[in-house]
Protein backbone atom coordinates (compact mmCIF):
# COMPACT_ATOMS: atom_id res chain seq x y z
CA UNK A 1 0.00 0.00 0.00
CA UNK A 2 1.14 3.55 -0.75
CA UNK A 3 1.53 5.48 2.47
CA UNK A 4 -0.56 8.69 2.62
CA UNK A 5 1.80 11.57 2.11
CA UNK A 6 2.62 14.15 4.76
CA UNK A 7 0.66 17.40 4.70
CA UNK A 8 2.04 20.22 2.62
CA UNK A 9 3.32 23.28 4.43
CA UNK A 10 0.37 25.67 4.44
CA UNK A 11 1.64 28.10 7.03
CA UNK A 12 0.22 26.34 10.09
CA UNK A 13 2.52 25.27 12.92
CA UNK A 14 2.75 21.58 13.68
CA UNK A 15 4.73 21.95 16.88
CA UNK A 16 4.98 24.28 19.83
CA UNK A 17 2.79 25.46 22.72
CA UNK A 18 0.02 26.79 20.45
CA UNK A 19 -0.87 23.45 18.93
CA UNK A 20 -4.55 22.58 18.74
CA UNK A 21 -7.79 24.53 18.76
CA UNK A 22 -8.49 27.73 20.69
CA UNK A 23 -11.85 29.24 19.82
CA UNK A 24 -14.60 31.42 21.16
CA UNK A 25 -17.51 30.94 18.80
CA UNK A 26 -19.72 34.03 18.96
CA UNK A 27 -22.60 34.32 16.51
CA UNK A 28 -25.55 36.72 16.75
CA UNK A 29 -28.31 35.84 14.30
CA UNK A 30 -31.69 37.42 14.93
CA UNK A 31 -32.95 36.32 18.34
CA UNK A 32 -30.41 33.49 18.57
CA UNK A 33 -27.05 34.10 20.27
CA UNK A 34 -24.21 31.58 20.35
CA UNK A 35 -21.26 32.05 22.70
CA UNK A 36 -19.21 28.88 23.08
CA UNK A 37 -15.58 28.61 24.20
CA UNK A 38 -13.89 25.55 22.75
CA UNK A 39 -10.32 24.33 23.21
CA UNK A 40 -8.74 21.03 22.26
CA UNK A 41 -5.25 19.58 21.90
CA UNK A 42 -4.04 17.54 18.92
CA UNK A 43 -5.40 14.01 19.21
CA UNK A 44 -8.50 15.12 21.14
CA UNK A 45 -11.96 14.07 19.95
CA UNK A 46 -14.59 16.50 21.24
CA UNK A 47 -18.33 15.86 20.88
CA UNK A 48 -20.83 18.73 20.86
CA UNK A 49 -24.14 17.59 22.36
CA UNK A 50 -27.35 19.47 22.89
CA UNK A 51 -31.08 19.55 22.11
CA UNK A 52 -32.40 20.74 18.77
CA UNK A 53 -31.80 24.45 18.34
CA UNK A 54 -29.05 24.57 20.97
CA UNK A 55 -26.42 25.82 18.49
CA UNK A 56 -24.40 22.67 17.72
CA UNK A 57 -24.62 22.97 13.94
CA UNK A 58 -24.01 26.72 14.05
CA UNK A 59 -20.84 26.06 16.07
CA UNK A 60 -19.67 23.49 13.53
CA UNK A 61 -20.39 25.80 10.58
CA UNK A 62 -18.48 28.58 12.31
CA UNK A 63 -15.45 26.32 12.78
CA UNK A 64 -15.63 25.43 9.07
CA UNK A 65 -15.86 29.09 8.06
CA UNK A 66 -19.36 28.71 6.60
CA UNK A 67 -20.88 31.03 9.23
CA UNK A 68 -18.92 34.20 10.10
CA UNK A 69 -17.94 35.06 13.65
CA UNK A 70 -19.61 38.01 15.32
CA UNK A 71 -17.78 40.63 17.38
CA UNK A 72 -15.99 39.14 20.38
CA UNK A 73 -15.32 35.78 18.76
CA UNK A 74 -11.99 34.30 17.70
CA UNK A 75 -10.72 31.11 16.09
CA UNK A 76 -7.10 29.96 16.27
CA UNK A 77 -5.75 26.65 15.02
CA UNK A 78 -2.16 25.67 15.79
CA UNK A 79 -1.55 29.31 16.71
CA UNK A 80 -2.81 30.71 13.38
CA UNK A 81 -5.84 33.03 13.40
CA UNK A 82 -8.54 31.76 11.03
CA UNK A 83 -11.17 34.43 11.70
CA UNK A 84 -10.84 35.94 8.22
CA UNK A 85 -9.54 32.88 6.37
CA UNK A 86 -12.00 31.67 3.68
CA UNK A 87 -13.32 28.12 4.11
CA UNK A 88 -11.40 26.70 1.16
CA UNK A 89 -8.08 27.94 2.59
CA UNK A 90 -8.56 26.48 6.08
CA UNK A 91 -6.80 23.22 7.07
CA UNK A 92 -10.22 21.84 7.95
CA UNK A 93 -11.86 18.61 6.76
CA UNK A 94 -15.61 18.10 6.99
CA UNK A 95 -17.71 14.93 6.92
CA UNK A 96 -21.28 16.04 6.32
CA UNK A 97 -24.32 14.22 7.67
CA UNK A 98 -25.37 13.08 4.18
CA UNK A 99 -21.71 12.68 3.11
CA UNK A 100 -22.24 14.83 -0.05
CA UNK A 101 -20.06 12.65 -2.25
CA UNK A 102 -19.82 13.76 -5.88
CA UNK A 103 -22.29 11.39 -7.60
CA UNK A 104 -20.51 11.47 -10.97
CA UNK A 105 -17.09 10.54 -9.54
CA UNK A 106 -15.81 7.15 -8.40
CA UNK A 107 -14.83 6.59 -4.79
CA UNK A 108 -11.18 6.99 -5.84
CA UNK A 109 -11.77 10.32 -7.56
CA UNK A 110 -13.95 11.57 -4.72
CA UNK A 111 -11.03 11.06 -2.34
CA UNK A 112 -8.51 12.43 -4.88
CA UNK A 113 -10.50 15.66 -5.20
CA UNK A 114 -8.92 17.24 -2.08
CA UNK A 115 -5.28 16.60 -3.00
CA UNK A 116 -6.01 17.85 -6.53
CA UNK A 117 -7.39 21.10 -5.07
CA UNK A 118 -4.18 21.43 -3.05
CA UNK A 119 -2.08 21.28 -6.21
CA UNK A 120 -1.21 17.59 -6.49
CA UNK A 121 -0.99 16.12 -9.99
CA UNK A 122 -3.63 13.66 -11.12
CA UNK A 123 -1.44 10.59 -10.69
CA UNK A 124 -0.14 11.69 -7.30
CA UNK A 125 -3.65 12.57 -6.06
CA UNK A 126 -5.02 9.22 -7.18
CA UNK A 127 -2.15 7.38 -5.53
CA UNK A 128 -2.88 9.19 -2.26
CA UNK A 129 -6.57 8.44 -2.64
CA UNK A 130 -5.88 4.75 -3.25
CA UNK A 131 -3.81 4.64 -0.08
CA UNK A 132 -6.61 6.19 1.96
CA UNK A 133 -9.22 3.81 0.54
CA UNK A 134 -6.94 0.90 1.36
CA UNK A 135 -6.59 2.21 4.89
CA UNK A 136 -10.40 2.34 5.14
CA UNK A 137 -10.74 -1.21 3.83
CA UNK A 138 -12.33 0.01 0.61
CA UNK A 139 -9.63 -0.77 -1.99
CA UNK A 140 -11.96 -3.07 -3.91
CA UNK A 141 -14.57 -0.27 -4.18
CA UNK A 142 -12.23 2.35 -5.67
CA UNK A 143 -14.02 2.27 -9.02
CA UNK A 144 -17.55 2.37 -7.61
CA UNK A 145 -19.70 5.49 -7.79
CA UNK A 146 -21.60 6.59 -4.66
CA UNK A 147 -24.92 5.05 -5.75
CA UNK A 148 -23.26 1.61 -5.71
CA UNK A 149 -21.94 2.01 -2.16
CA UNK A 150 -23.68 0.99 1.06
CA UNK A 151 -24.27 3.62 3.74
CA UNK A 152 -21.28 2.44 5.75
CA UNK A 153 -19.03 2.40 2.68
CA UNK A 154 -20.15 5.92 1.69
CA UNK A 155 -19.41 7.15 5.21
CA UNK A 156 -15.87 5.77 5.03
CA UNK A 157 -15.29 7.29 1.58
CA UNK A 158 -16.45 10.66 2.95
CA UNK A 159 -14.07 10.27 5.90
CA UNK A 160 -11.19 9.33 3.57
CA UNK A 161 -11.97 12.37 1.40
CA UNK A 162 -11.80 14.63 4.45
CA UNK A 163 -8.57 13.06 5.76
CA UNK A 164 -6.85 13.11 2.37
CA UNK A 165 -6.38 16.88 2.69
CA UNK A 166 -4.40 16.32 5.93
CA UNK A 167 -6.61 18.64 8.01
CA UNK A 168 -5.51 20.05 11.33
CA UNK A 169 -9.19 20.12 12.32
CA UNK A 170 -11.69 17.40 11.37
CA UNK A 171 -15.40 18.22 11.67
CA UNK A 172 -18.05 15.47 11.66
CA UNK A 173 -21.71 16.45 11.44
CA UNK A 174 -23.89 13.59 12.75
CA UNK A 175 -21.52 11.12 11.06
CA UNK A 176 -23.65 8.03 11.81
CA UNK A 177 -27.17 9.47 11.56
CA UNK A 178 -27.79 8.22 8.01
CA UNK A 179 -27.04 4.58 8.89
CA UNK A 180 -29.43 1.84 9.94
CA UNK A 181 -29.04 0.42 13.46
CA UNK A 182 -27.07 -2.69 12.44
CA UNK A 183 -24.65 -0.83 10.17
CA UNK A 184 -24.24 1.86 12.80
CA UNK A 185 -22.68 -0.58 15.27
CA UNK A 186 -19.95 -1.66 12.83
CA UNK A 187 -19.24 1.80 11.44
CA UNK A 188 -19.12 3.33 14.93
CA UNK A 189 -16.37 0.87 15.89
CA UNK A 190 -14.46 1.55 12.66
CA UNK A 191 -14.79 5.31 13.07
CA UNK A 192 -13.47 5.07 16.62
CA UNK A 193 -10.35 3.31 15.36
CA UNK A 194 -9.75 5.92 12.65
CA UNK A 195 -10.25 8.80 15.10
CA UNK A 196 -7.81 7.18 17.52
CA UNK A 197 -5.17 7.37 14.78
CA UNK A 198 -5.97 11.00 13.89
CA UNK A 199 -3.19 13.25 15.18
CA UNK A 200 -5.01 16.59 14.99
CA UNK A 201 -8.26 17.88 16.57
CA UNK A 202 -11.61 16.25 15.77
CA UNK A 203 -14.97 17.82 16.64
CA UNK A 204 -18.21 15.94 16.08
CA UNK A 205 -21.82 16.98 16.43
CA UNK A 206 -24.28 14.29 17.47
CA UNK A 207 -27.62 13.92 19.16
CA UNK A 208 -26.90 10.30 20.08
CA UNK A 209 -25.35 9.91 23.55
CA UNK A 210 -23.92 6.48 22.69
CA UNK A 211 -22.08 7.88 19.66
CA UNK A 212 -20.67 10.64 21.85
CA UNK A 213 -19.67 8.30 24.69
CA UNK A 214 -17.94 5.83 22.35
CA UNK A 215 -16.26 8.26 19.95
CA UNK A 216 -15.28 11.26 22.07
CA UNK A 217 -12.67 11.90 24.75
CA UNK A 218 -14.58 14.96 25.94
CA UNK A 219 -18.20 16.11 25.78
CA UNK A 220 -19.26 19.73 25.49
CA UNK A 221 -22.98 20.12 26.14
CA UNK A 222 -24.67 23.19 24.66
CA UNK A 223 -28.10 24.53 25.56
CA UNK A 224 -29.54 27.82 24.30
CA UNK A 225 -26.23 28.75 22.68
CA UNK A 226 -24.17 28.34 25.86
CA UNK A 227 -21.98 25.60 27.33
CA UNK A 228 -23.78 24.07 30.31
CA UNK A 229 -21.32 21.23 30.99
CA UNK A 230 -17.88 20.18 29.75
CA UNK A 231 -16.06 17.04 30.80
CA UNK A 232 -15.19 13.42 30.14
CA UNK A 233 -18.03 11.06 29.21
CA UNK A 234 -17.77 9.25 32.55
CA UNK A 235 -17.82 12.49 34.56
CA UNK A 236 -20.85 13.85 32.72
CA UNK A 237 -22.67 10.52 32.99
CA UNK A 238 -22.11 10.51 36.76
CA UNK A 239 -22.66 14.22 37.42
CA UNK A 240 -25.33 15.66 35.08
CA UNK A 241 -26.09 19.30 35.74
CA UNK A 242 -29.23 19.90 33.66
CA UNK A 243 -32.44 18.00 32.97
CA UNK A 244 -31.42 17.52 29.33
CA UNK A 245 -28.15 15.84 30.32
CA UNK A 246 -29.87 13.71 32.96
CA UNK A 247 -32.36 12.45 30.37
CA UNK A 248 -29.51 11.90 27.92
CA UNK A 249 -27.63 9.61 30.30
CA UNK A 250 -30.79 8.06 31.77
CA UNK A 251 -30.92 9.50 35.29
CA UNK A 252 -33.51 11.15 37.52
CA UNK A 253 -32.01 14.50 38.55
CA UNK A 254 -33.05 16.98 41.25
CA UNK A 255 -31.58 20.10 42.83
CA UNK A 256 -31.84 21.12 46.44
CA UNK A 257 -30.14 22.13 49.69
CA UNK A 258 -28.17 19.49 51.58
CA UNK A 259 -28.10 19.28 55.35
CA UNK A 260 -25.99 16.26 56.17
CA UNK A 261 -27.60 13.19 54.64
CA UNK A 262 -30.86 14.99 53.82
CA UNK A 263 -31.43 17.00 50.64
CA UNK A 264 -34.46 19.27 50.69
CA UNK A 265 -35.44 19.72 47.05
CA UNK A 266 -36.16 23.12 45.54
CA UNK A 267 -39.45 21.67 44.26
CA UNK A 268 -40.66 18.57 46.05
CA UNK A 269 -39.94 16.48 49.15
CA UNK A 270 -36.62 15.60 50.78
CA UNK A 271 -34.29 12.81 49.64
CA UNK A 272 -32.04 10.83 51.99
CA UNK A 273 -28.55 10.14 50.59
CA UNK A 274 -25.39 8.43 51.80
CA UNK A 275 -23.25 11.51 51.12
CA UNK A 276 -22.79 13.99 53.98
CA UNK A 277 -22.96 17.44 52.34
CA UNK A 278 -24.07 20.99 53.04
CA UNK A 279 -25.30 23.64 50.64
CA UNK A 280 -26.62 23.51 47.06
CA UNK A 281 -26.41 20.02 45.54
CA UNK A 282 -27.72 17.81 42.79
CA UNK A 283 -29.16 14.37 43.56
CA UNK A 284 -29.33 11.71 40.87
CA UNK A 285 -30.39 8.07 40.66
CA UNK A 286 -31.20 5.72 37.75
CA UNK A 287 -34.76 4.67 36.91
CA UNK A 288 -33.70 1.10 37.67
CA UNK A 289 -33.15 2.07 41.32
CA UNK A 290 -36.87 2.76 41.77
CA UNK A 291 -39.09 0.01 43.19
CA UNK A 292 -42.87 0.33 42.75
CA UNK A 293 -45.73 -0.93 44.93
CA UNK A 294 -49.50 -0.62 44.52
CA UNK A 295 -49.95 -0.36 48.33
CA UNK A 296 -47.78 1.48 50.83
CA UNK A 297 -44.92 -0.92 51.65
CA UNK A 298 -44.44 -1.92 55.27
CA UNK A 299 -41.31 -4.08 55.16
CA UNK A 300 -39.12 -2.02 52.84
CA UNK A 301 -35.73 -0.84 54.12
CA UNK A 302 -35.66 2.03 51.61
CA UNK A 303 -35.26 5.46 53.28
CA UNK A 304 -37.03 7.27 50.44
CA UNK A 305 -40.75 6.72 49.91
CA UNK A 306 -43.11 8.78 47.74
CA UNK A 307 -46.72 8.50 46.69
CA UNK A 308 -47.06 8.86 42.93
CA UNK A 309 -49.35 8.21 39.99
CA UNK A 310 -48.52 6.58 36.65
CA UNK A 311 -48.43 9.33 34.03
CA UNK A 312 -47.48 7.07 31.13
CA UNK A 313 -45.77 3.84 30.10
CA UNK A 314 -43.39 3.10 27.23
CA UNK A 315 -41.10 0.31 26.12
CA UNK A 316 -37.48 1.11 26.96
CA UNK A 317 -35.13 -1.55 25.65
CA UNK A 318 -36.27 -4.84 27.17
CA UNK A 319 -38.03 -3.07 30.05
CA UNK A 320 -41.02 -0.86 30.68
CA UNK A 321 -40.38 2.75 31.71
CA UNK A 322 -43.04 4.32 33.89
CA UNK A 323 -43.34 8.10 33.94
CA UNK A 324 -44.53 9.00 37.44
CA UNK A 325 -46.14 12.19 38.70
CA UNK A 326 -47.08 13.22 42.22
CA UNK A 327 -44.91 14.00 45.25
CA UNK A 328 -41.76 13.53 43.17
CA UNK A 329 -41.90 13.34 39.35
CA UNK A 330 -39.58 10.54 38.29
CA UNK A 331 -38.95 7.70 35.85
CA UNK A 332 -38.91 4.07 36.95
CA UNK A 333 -37.77 1.02 34.98
CA UNK A 334 -39.28 -2.41 35.59
CA UNK A 335 -39.67 -5.68 33.74
CA UNK A 336 -42.75 -6.43 31.68
CA UNK A 337 -43.63 -9.17 34.18
CA UNK A 338 -43.43 -6.74 37.12
CA UNK A 339 -45.51 -4.16 35.22
CA UNK A 340 -48.16 -6.82 34.54
CA UNK A 341 -48.18 -8.06 38.15
CA UNK A 342 -48.65 -4.48 39.38
CA UNK A 343 -51.36 -3.96 36.75
CA UNK A 344 -49.80 -0.63 35.86
CA UNK A 345 -52.03 1.63 33.79
CA UNK A 346 -51.92 5.38 33.19
CA UNK A 347 -53.52 7.05 36.17
CA UNK A 348 -52.90 4.15 38.57
CA UNK A 349 -51.71 5.16 42.09
CA UNK A 350 -48.37 3.68 43.17
CA UNK A 351 -45.76 4.02 45.89
CA UNK A 352 -42.14 4.50 44.82
CA UNK A 353 -39.09 3.71 46.95
CA UNK A 354 -35.36 4.32 46.43
CA UNK A 355 -32.61 3.21 48.80
CA UNK A 356 -30.25 5.93 49.99
CA UNK A 357 -27.32 3.81 48.79
CA UNK A 358 -28.64 4.04 45.22
CA UNK A 359 -28.69 7.84 45.15
CA UNK A 360 -25.71 10.05 44.34
CA UNK A 361 -25.42 13.62 45.67
CA UNK A 362 -22.78 16.11 44.52
CA UNK A 363 -22.24 19.90 44.82
CA UNK A 364 -24.26 22.07 42.44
Amino acid sequence: MTKPTAPADRGFADEGPDKGLDARLVVHRGAFHLDVALTAAPGDVVALLGPNGAGKTTALRTLAGLTPLSAGGHLRLDGAALDRTPPESRPVGVVFQDYLLFPHLTALDNVAFGPRCQGAGKAEARAQAAAWLDRMGLAEHAGAKPRRLSGGQAQRVALARALATHPRLLLLDEPLAALDARTRLDVRAQLRRHLADFEAVAVLVTHDPLDAMVLADRLVVIEHGRVVQDGTPSDIARHPRTDYIAQLVGLNLYRGQAEGHTVRLDAGPAITTTEDLDGPVFVAFPPGAVTLYRDRPTGSSARNLWQCRVGGLETHGDQIRADLTGELPLAADLTTVAAAELDLQPGAPVWATVKATQTHAYPA
